[in-house]
Order: structure tokens, then C-alpha cells, then sequence
């Protein structure tokens, strides 16, 4: 088995890199991957993969094994920010970390490097379990709240079958006592919550470069008066209450009109519950098909702990309708419903 370890510089795949070598796996190269944001963006603040990859040469130092790097500023590019930045001007809400996962981490970073390179790993909390009969599938990580499957929902089985997650089944601390254990460079670096092409680029930096600032209009949902101004609705989000300059309040980020550029907004924190119990999803997307959808399944709208009871709808050409058991008021459109059988991601679509 020869081994592709993506290396990011972080305690996750640092001790996924320990582990596999752990586990007796000697043909190993780590592959770090170059971002073409943080080249292109670099006036905006301090070089971030500098730092990175300071900590990535150190492991594999440490290790005693090979480190490679990847530029993959064109793919990023072409297949996860124009997206990103096309879904912000429609007002939609971008899943960018997904589209890092299907499209650049095992693709097209899968397709650049050489054939006799059997399996890609990472340090993603998600746990594969291999059947040559039916292909491999993806379980939830064991720690619930570190679980990643919701960011890996997208990937093909083909994809799936090629890829290791060493570290899946293994709770955070465990994780940060092996990097102590193995005494990784890494094993003091905090965990990364950003966007995964951003690095340490904030995200209201990164819409400002892409998407520039426009002048509208903050506008009471109750009294339809005008409360102030803002400099586009695409740096706002839903539920949103700081940062909106307004006095009186609190006042929170109830509806958006993408057309009309206007950001509405109530005292009235109930107006961001719109529970809904049904709703739809396009470009649908199976790992295993059920042969029936008329019992239950879980469904994650977002990332995290929470999943919710549903029953699916098939509507035909790549859509469903799903049917929550609870009404939830937090549906985005553009977001990914991620649906689940037990401990196993079973699909995923698009909220439309």
C-alpha cells in the first residue's frame, strides 16, 4: 500500500501521518497543498501557510518522512471560489469545505499525483469501512462533536474507496495525548475554524476583495423604516446581531433581498425561527441508495452534533423532498442536507 498523506500543519493530520506509521505503513510521502488564495490575498494580512508549513516540515523532520509541495492555486480557484463567491452574490449560503473535499483534497489532488499512489489520506474525523462487494462507506467519526462526514458527503466512491482517515476513530483528547506521546512540533497548535482556503484570512476580508462593498439599506421588518445603512448585504448573515451599528435593539439579521440589496432586521428574536418541516434538496448525491425511503433516517442541515428524524420523498431527476420529524428554522438555501442510516452518511443534496 503506498500512501498519500495530506499534511496541513495541524495536530489532526500530524498524528494521522503517526498513526499510519504506527500501523506498520512504511511507503509514505506527506503532500502539503499550496492555496491560491493565500498567495493572491497576502496585502491583506501576514503570509498564513508560511507558518503552516513551518510545522508540516517539522513533523515529517520528525517522522522521517517525505514532504512534498503542491500548488493547487488554479484548482481552488476554478472549482471552490467561484462557486463560493457566485452563491454569496445570489444571496445564497455557500458550503465551501465540501467543495475543498470533493473537488481539490481527493480530486483534483488525486488526479495530479502518480497512479501507483493507492490511498489518500487526511485527518478528517470520518471512519471508512471497506466491502468489495458493494464498495467502501462512510461512517461518523467517534468523537460526535468533532465528527466530519457532513464535509465529506460529497466525495465519489470512487474517491471514498481510495481514502484513509487514520484518526476517525479517535476521540479529540485522545488525539491531542498521542501528539504529546509521539512529541509532534504540533501537538501546542490550536485547532483551525476557518474556511479551508482561507486560512487565516478572515471571511468578511475575503468577500470585501471578491465581491467589493455596495451601499443599502437596513430596514425594520415591522415598520418597513429605514434603521441605517450597510455596505452590501453579502457581509451579513441570518441571526446576525453584532456589528450592525444600530442603536435601541438588539437588533438581529431576520431576511436578506438579495435583488433589492437590502438587510431586514427585527427586535423580535422569534422572526428567526421559521420552522420549517419540509423542504427540498436538488443535485442529489448517494453513497448507498435505499431501497426504500418510507422509514426513518437522520438528516444534518449544518455541521455539528444535531441531526433530526425525517422520512424522504423521492421527486425524481436528482431531487427529494425531505421531511423533518421537527420543524427547524435554520434551512438555508445553497447549504447541503446530509442524510444518514445509523452511524453511516448514506447521501447528501443541495437546499433549494
Amino acid at each position: 500500500m503506498k500512501i498519500a498523506m495530506l499534511l496541513s500543519g495541524g495536530v489532526d493530520s500530524s498524528v494521522a501521518l503517526a498513526e499510519l506509521q504506527r500501523q506498520g505503513h512504511t511507503d509514505i510521502t506527506a503532500f502539503y497543498l499550496k492555496i491560491w488564495l493565500e498567495d493572491d490575498l497576502q496585502y491583506l494580512g501576514e503570509c498564513p501557510w508560511e507558518e503552516d508549513l513551518v510545522y508540516a516540515r517539522g513533523v515529517c523532520e520528525k517522522l522521517c518522512v517525505p514532504l512534498e509541495i503542491v500548488s493547487l492555486q488554479r484548482a481552488y480557484w476554478d472549482r471552490v471560489v467561484a462557486h463560493t463567491v457566485a452563491e454569496l452574490k445570489l444571496g445564497r449560503t455557500p458550503s465551501p469545505d465540501i467543495l475543498c473535499n470533493e473537488n481539490v483534497k481527493f480530486g483534483a489532488f488525486a488526479d495530479l499525483i502518480d497512479e501507483s499512489y493507492t490511498h489518500i489520506a487526511s485527518g478528517h474525523y470520518a471512519r471508512v469501512e471497506s466491502d468489495p462487494a458493494t464498495g467502501a462507506r462512510l461512517l461518523k467519526g467517534i468523537d460526535p462533536i468533532k465528527d466530519q462526514t457532513y464535509f465529506l458527503s460529497r466525495l465519489s466512491q470512487k474517491q471514498l474507496d481510495r481514502a484513509l482517515f487514520p484518526i476517525g476513530h479517535l476521540p479529540k483528547p485522545e488525539v491531542r495525548k498521542l501528539a504529546t506521546f509521539y512529541d509532534l512540533p504540533t501537538q501546542d497548535r490550536p485547532d483551525s475554524q476557518g474556511i479551508c482556503f482561507l486560512g487565516k484570512l478572515k471571511f468578511s476580508e475575503f468577500v470585501k476583495a471578491h465581491l467589493g462593498e455596495r451601499e443599502g439599506f437596513i430596514i425594520d421588518i415591522e415598520s418597513n423604516k429605514a434603521l441605517g445603512k450597510h455596505k452590501g448585504f453579502w457581509f451579513h448573515t441570518i441571526g446576525q446581531r453584532k456589528g450592525l451599528g444600530l442603536s435601541g435593539g438588539p437588533w438581529f439579521v431576520v431576511q436578506k433581498d438579495a435583488a433589492k440589496n437590502i438587510v431586514y432586521v427585527s427586535c423580535d428574536e422569534a422572526r428567526l425561527e421559521r420552522p420549517q418541516l419540509d423542504f427540498t434538496v436538488g443535485h442529489v448525491h448517494w453513497f448507498e441508495k435505499p431501497a426504500s425511503l418510507t422509514r426513518d433516517f437522520d438528516v444534518k442541515i449544518r455541521h455539528g452534533v444535531r441531526t433530526t428524524k425525517c422520512r424522504l420523498q423521492d421527486l425524481g431527476e436528482g431531487r427529494l423532498k425531505i421531511h423533518l420529524d421537527t420543524p427547524d428554522g435554520g434551512i438555508a438555501p445553497g447549504q447541503y442536507a446530509v442524510i444518514y442510516d445509523g452511524d453511516a452518511c448514506i447521501g447528501s443534496g443541495v437546499i433549494e
